[in-house]
Formats: structure tokens, C-alpha cells, sequence
């Protein structure tokens, strides 16, 4: 910081110097006249540069009092230190509002306020936004993971572990995320018109509620990489969704309601739809267009499957006449929209839900007939006669069967609340737990953790079993 050496032969420091010194300083500025006049010796000069370098008063008199510089120059070199500008803490102009007027709030501002109260109400006033769902990795899973690469045999849950609460409505569907990592991440979808994010394998906490259907929510599936959410709703609209910001990619409107949607198993960016139509679209998310249309003279389509290789689909339907159940299961190509078979059940009951056996060439189907029906993966799709799973009760509600990680166990809901598992192999029952006083509509095994499943009922009430 620089500082200012002031002189008295200036006119505007003489008067400063008149205000602050009286008369004593009219005779100095007198003296200072006269030496102006006379020629300044070098010392002069000397004396200043070493004020102006802050050096020491006393040293500078005796240097200059040894060069011979007359007392009156030694007294005239004043340091005067240097202040900052105050800066005013009061605006340039005060923002005041009379009474009774409401400031002006920008619109983006306006909408971003209602969209986070209305999560706030829809979650009760817990932040959820502020929770990272993808980034926040589980250390159980973590544990797991390292001392056990591959996964474990597939066990039968014994006592609860977690009961979520938060649904409003029927939960349809649960599921894990695929992701090993993330697999703690567990997805609900209800007939409350949302679908819900959860920590399943620790602490139970909803990480984050989407409200992105205005109907129920019928169906929701995990993408391959556990980064979006496709769901289906009776708002005729199938939606796929960012986990981390619940911000919708893709809107589809099918002009009909859906009960199920599927993710082609080798390009996740194509999807089909069934519902309420004799027809299955199947969508583009790349260009949010119907791409394929499946064509049959039915009324309802319940559930969709696709085989191994995603080459040939299975889809279910209520077309179930007093002589005839040949419509009930249809085998499609994919690539042509072709039937390949509609001979494959000729048993006349409907099939509300369909699964593939993750190893061996086959795939079940739930039936109203209150058992599950083995058939095989390979053309000509021919029924396994020999073997059924019998034991549980559909009587017409949505229960979904699924298979474990090894497909070593097949477990099923039940309209009586229970969940039955069963040896795939020989079709033995190995347990029945008695999970809900409501219907339980679907059981979904943990694809990494040993003997943990998560159950779901029509009362909206979520458990997690171990």
C-alpha cells in the first residue's frame, strides 16, 4: 500500500493546514515561501524518497542534518496514511413495499415453489429431493458384493425385516433394481396414480415418490441399467422416467389403458403396450414413435413376455370363450408381427401373469385356475402336462409369479395374503408365509441377497422379508 507525502508549498494543503494549525501555520507557510525561492539542494530530495520508503524519521534528520539541510526542510515532508473508501452498506435503491402490495415473483421462480410443495405434501414434508438415490451406494450391498462375487444360493425368508407404508392405494407390482450395486433400491407401483423409490435393504426410507401419471399406475419396470423407470397407467400414457430427478423422457399415449409394459431385452430403447385394446404397440423412446403393432382379435391383454434373444413374444389375454381358449396365450415375431402360434393353452383360463426362467428353455404362466402352468420356450411353445405348481389361490385378482436369481425356487402371491414357494425342479411346495390380510399380489426376490423377498398387497401396505 502506497502512501502520500504532502507539501506545504500546494494551495490546497495550505488550506488545510490554515483550519487544522490557526496562526502557527501561517508563519511555516511564510517560511516555506521564502524557500521555494531559493534553489533546493539534493539532500531535499533525499529526505522525501526516504519518507516516502517509510523509513524512519529519526534516521532521515540525522542523515540530513549531516548533509547540511536546514531544520525548516526536515519538518515540511509530512506522511500522511492512506485510508480506503467506506463503501455504504444501504442499497442505491432500498427496495421498500408499501403495505398491501405483493412484491413481484418471476414465473420459473413461481412454478419451481408450487412443484417442491406439492412433494412436500405428497411425502409428508420430508425432503426426498435432497437424498442421492443412485450415488448414495448401500454398504450392505457393498459387504455382500466383496466377499461374495457371485451370487448366492436362492433361500426362503423366514421373518419380517421391513414393512414400508406410504402407498394410498393397491400395490401392484414390486421389484429390484437389477444393478448388484443398487439392487437395495426396491420399486413400487400403485393405484394411488404414483410410483415410489425405496431403500429395501437397510433403513426402509422412500427415497422418492414420481407423480407423473394422472391414473393408476399399472405396471413398472427397471431399465437394464437401473438409471430409468418405465411405468404404465390407466391414464393411457406409458412413461419412462430419470430415477435421480423423477423428470419424464418419454410420454406415450396409446389412446387406451395399460395394464403391462415390457423392455426388449437386448435394446431397452424399444418398449411394448397392452391394455385395454386388441392391439400391442411397440415404441421407439429414441424418436417417441409407435414403431410395430401386434394385431389380434381380442379385448384385453394382461401381460407381456419376451423370450430369450428377444426374437419371439408371449403375450396373455381374456379371450376365453365357453369351446375355445385358443387366443388366451399368443406367440409373435417380434421382427414381423406375425403369429407363430396361438395353440399353446387350451385350458380355458385366463393368465394374468407370465415369467421366464432365467437358465433352462421354459416360462410359467399364473392361471385363474389356481395353479401355474409350465410351458417351453422353444417352438412349438408345447405345455409341460406333468408338472404344476398348485397350492395358492388367484380367484381372479392380478398375482404375478416370479423365479429366483438361480431358478432353483418359483414363488407366487395368493388371494389369501400368503406367499407360496415352490421347488421349480419337481414342483414341490416348500413353504407358504403368511405375509398380508389382503390379497398379495406380487413376491419379488432379491437378485443378490440369500432368502430376502419383498411382498406387496391390495391394502397398499409393502414388506420385506428375510
Amino acid at each position: 500500500m502506497t502512501t502520500l507525502v504532502a507539501y506545504e508549498d500546494s494551495e490546497s494543503e495550505d488550506e488545510c493546514l490554515d483550519q487544522k494549525e490557526g496562526a502557527g501555520s501561517q508563519h511555516e507557510a511564510t517560511e516555506c515561501h521564502l524557500l521555494a525561492s531559493t534553489p533546493k539542494p539534493d539532500s531535499t530530495m533525499l529526505e522525501c524518497h526516504l519518507n516516502v520508503f517509510g523509513k524512519d524519521s529519526s534516521s532521515s534528520q540525522k542523515q540530513s542534518s549531516s548533509l547540511g539541510t536546514p531544520a525548516i526542510l526536515q519538518k515540511k515532508a509530512i506522511l500522511l496514511p492512506y485510508i480506503a473508501p467506506r463503501v455504504s452498506d444501504k442499497p442505491k435503491r432500498p427496495c421498500t413495499v408499501p403495505p398491501g402490495v405483493r412484491p413481484y415473483i418471476p414465473k420459473r421462480q413461481r412454478l419451481v415453489t408450487s412443484s417442491i410443495e406439492k412433494e412436500d405434501n405428497l411425502t409428508g414434508g420430508v425432503h426426498y429431493r435432497d437424498f442421492q438415490i443412485l450415488s448414495a451406494a448401500s454398504q450392505k450391498m457393498k459387504l455382500h458384493l466383496a466377499h461374495m462375487p457371485a451370487p448366492a444360493a436362492a433361500g426362503i425368508p423366514k421373518k419380517l425385516l421391513l414393512s414400508l407404508q406410504g402407498h394410498h392405494g393397491p400395490v401392484n407390482t414390486v421389484q429390484w433394481c437389477p444393478v448388484p450395486q443398487r439392487s437395495h433400491l426396491l420399486l413400487s407401483a400403485s393405484m394411488d396414480k404414483t410410483f415410489k423409490v425405496w431403500d429395501g435393504a437397510e433403513s426402509g426410507r422412500c427415497l422418492k415418490v414420481y407423480t407423473c401419471h394422472s391414473g393408476a399406475v399399472r405396471d413398472a419396470r427397471w431399465s437394464p441399467c437401473g438409471r430409468q423407470l418405465l411405468t404404465g397407467s390407466f391414464d393411457n400414457t406409458a412413461v419412462v422416467t430419470d430415477v435421480e430427478t423423477g423428470h419424464p423422457i418419454v410420454k406415450a399415449d396409446n389412446q387406451f389403458k395399460l395394464m403391462c409394459v415390457v423392455l426388449h431385452p437386448s435394446n431397452p430403447e424399444v418398449f411394448l403396450c397392452g391394455g385395454y385394446s386388441s392391439v400391442v404397440n411397440a415404441w421407439d423412446s429414441r424418436c417417441c414413435k409407435v414403431v410395430k403393432v401386434y394385431k389380434a382379435a381380442i379385448q384385453q391383454t394382461l401381460d407381456i413376455l419376451f423370450l430369450r434373444g428377444g426374437l419371439d413374444v408371449i403375450t396373455s389375454s381374456d379371450c376365453v370363450s365357453r369351446d375355445s381358449a385358443d387366443r388366451t396365450l399368443i406367440a409373435w415375431d417380434f421382427h414381423t408381427t406375425a403369429k407363430v402360434s396361438n395353440q399353446i393353452y387350451h385350458e380355458r383360463y385366463t393368465c394374468p401373469s407370465l415369467a421366464l426362467h432365467p437358465q433352462g428353455d421354459s416360462f410359467v404362466a399364473q392361471t385363474n385356475g389356481d395353479y401355474v402352468a409350465v410351458f417351453s420356450s422353444q417352438r412349438p411353445y408345447r405345455m409341460n402336462k406333468r408338472r404344476r405348481f398348485e397350492g395358492h389361490k388367484v380367484e381372479g385378482y392380478a398375482v404375478q409369479c416370479e423365479f429366483s436369481q438361480d431358478g432353483t425356487i418359483l414363488v407366487s402371491g395368493s388371494s389369501t395374503g400368503s406367499a407360496h414357494f415352490y421347488d421349480y425342479h419337481n414342483a414341490r411346495p416348500l413353504c407358504s408365509l403368511q405375509a398380508h390380510s389382503q390379497p398379495c399380489l406380487c413376491v419379488s426376490q432379491h437378485p443378490v441377497l440369500p432368502a430376502t423377498a419383498a411382498t406387496c398387497d391390495w391394502a397398499g401396505e409393502i414388506k420385506v422379508w428375510h
